[in-house]
């Protein structure tokens, strides 16, 4: 079994460079780490699956709760998956600028993140673009 865990946050001084940073050091702790996931970005909303062993998937969310990088840091959804389960299995973490079908900014201002169910977080990643990770 693995650990399936979403959260929101809020980014801090959101600029490309920065996302560049965040994805640069996701994907080689995540190699390193067997975690897998993705994270649906803009300035004013970070909304992250990862998916992996338990500790491993424990340890990732300890260190995003603690970068300044983000604020506001809120778990959505955890649950245990199978270890076939995985939505972003060659992903060490895929990455899409968050769309129109994403919350809106007064939605995301309302709390709406806070208060969606379990299937409504995870059906923002199952909406993400089939593709496969850069070689």
């Amino acid at each position: 079994m693995l650990l399936q865990l979403t959260y929101a946050s809020r980014p801090f001084g959101y600029d490309s460079a920065m996302l560049t940073g965040i994805l640069f050091d996701a994907r080689r702790c995540n190699a390193r780490d067997g975690v897998t996931g993705a994270l649906i970005c803009r300035n004013d909303l970070f909304l992250q699956l990862l998916e992996g062993p338990e500790a491993a998937v424990a340890a990732t969310y300890a260190r995003i709760r603690a970068d300044d990088r983000h604020i506001e840091v809120r778990q959505l959804t955890s649950r245990m998956i199978a270890d076939d389960a995985r939505m972003f299995g060659a992903w060490a973490m895929r990455d899409d600028p968050a769309a129109s079908w994403v919350w809106t900014r007064d939605e995301v201002d309302a709390g709406v993140p806070d208060r969606a169910s379990e299937a409504e977080v995870l059906e923002m990643f199952r909406r993400l673009p089939a593709t496969d990770p850069p070689a």
